[in-house]
């Protein structure tokens, strides 16, 4: 490993204490035009002159973090945005940039978010070649009127023909739906299912529908234009979607994920089980420990003493991005990363140790949820788990906000 210090970073000692994230997330703030849902940061304007700054920046955000030289390789890599897939060949030799950077598994989980109108076979084909092993393809619904909706780009007939291009590629495939759309029945939701189970799909993940402030889906329920999503109908979504899924042999293992067994996005799981992971890109978020904030010129070694966890963000303005500008820090005490740690693996249907809980001090709080009936106990002596019951699953927020806040 280089023994200079770079500008920012810690001591020789230091550095030589860090390791590079084995798990490497780089955001795409371009999309060909922003759904009625959507309050994530991304550019409609996909004109090279706005593309290519960001493309050099992206490029010159990986070449600083390979110049660290820090021991370690990347195990999983995660192309998300906006739609990265709008990048056309640009996409490709990110993608190919990021190879030539880093050290990276021979067995690397290497995902890129698409939608299918963007999507092409020869994209799929060139990012097959390029190394890509994943793709998660955003579809969301196989109802026309609910794509409307939604003001996704795309028709059903784009989804399916995205679909069977990744299947026709070798890649895994990963398919989005949402439930809880206005308008959405329990008969629409059922023929959603059964066609994601005709693409070939090993993995699908199903989210409830949240009204962002200040989107045009939620200005138009909050003013009776629409009729807001029924609580109590997206629960028995939900539910539908558990069963038919999992009797389908795709398995829930995450609050909204389902997988054939060895084919979980091994990526996500790396977030809700506390691994270390570099963010790239316009309001990318990434998280380190201590010594590798320090190494990276993310954390002042001044401000070390107290941190057990460092949260960062890039800056959420491309403008600013783009002049070096940086986002923000967050440190997490001992204490914090610890509730967060057990707040994290109660996302997955596994649960957390009883270790973990302990930890943490949540064992009241967990006896707690217990008696509420939205948490239950496993196992015995260390080997006690504790995981969410059917009734937390749905009523996550509730767990979570509680855990975190240890009370």
């Amino acid at each position: 490993m280089d023994e200079t210090v770079l500008p920012g970073a810690g001591s020789h000692d230091e550095l030589s204490a860090a390791a590079l994230p084995a798990h490497l997330y780089i955001h795409v703030p371009f999309c060909s035009s922003k759904c009625s849902y959507c309050d994530f940061f991304s550019i409609t304007d996909v004109s090279d002159e706005r593309i290519e700054p960001v493309r050099r920046g992206l490029d010159d955000q990986i070449a600083r973090w390979a110049e660290l030289g820090l021991p370690g390789m990347i195990e999983t890599m995660y192309i998300g945005g906006g739609t990265p897939t709008v990048l056309t060949t640009r996409l490709v030799e990110l993608l190919r940039i990021a190879f030539d950077a880093f050290d990276r598994s021979d067995r690397a989980e290497v995902t890129v978010e698409a939608n299918p109108d963007s999507l092409t076979s020869l994209l799929v084909e060139s990012l097959a070649e390029a190394g890509a092993t994943r793709i998660s393809l955003g579809v969301q619904s196989f109802d026309a009127r609910e794509l409307a909706l939604l003001g996704r780009a795309h028709t059903v007939d784009d989804a399916l023909i995205g679909c069977e291009a990744v299947r026709m590629a070798g890649m895994d495939l990963s398919v989005d739906l949402m439930c809880g759309i206005p308008g959405q029945s329990v008969d629409t939701w059922l023929e959603s299912l059964e066609q994601v189970l005709t693409t070939g799909a090993r993995h699908v993940s199903v989210y409830p529908l949240t009204l962002e402030e200040g989107t045009p889906l939620q200005s138009a329920c909050s003013e009776g234009r629409l009729r807001a999503p029924d609580p109590d109908l997206t629960a028995t979504l939900m539910r539908i979607a558990e069963e038919c899924l999992q009797s389908a042999g795709l398995r829930r293992y995450e609050v909204a994920n389902y997988a054939v067994p060895g084919h979980e996005s091994r990526h996500n799981l790396a977030y809700w089980t506390s691994r270390q992971y570099i963010g790239i890109g316009p309001s990318a978020h990434g998280m380190l420990d201590v010594p590798t904030a320090i190494a990276a010129g993310v954390l002042d070694p001044e401000q070390a003493a107290d941190a057990s966890r460092v949260r960062y963000s890039e800056a959420d303005d491309l403008d600013e991005w783009l002049a070096g500008a940086g986002g923000e820090v967050e440190l997490l005490s001992a204490a914090e990363a610890a509730r967060e740690d057990v707040m994290l693996e109660l996302r997955l249907t596994r649960g957390t140790t009883i270790a973990q809980v302990e930890r943490a001090n949540l064992m009241p709080v967990m006896e707690d949820l217990e008696s509420l009936g939205l948490i239950e106990r496993g196992g015995t002596g260390e080997q006690t788990r504790f995981r969410t019951t059917s009734r937390g699953w749905l009523l996550g927020n509730e767990v979570f906000s509680r855990v975190w806040a240890g009370v």
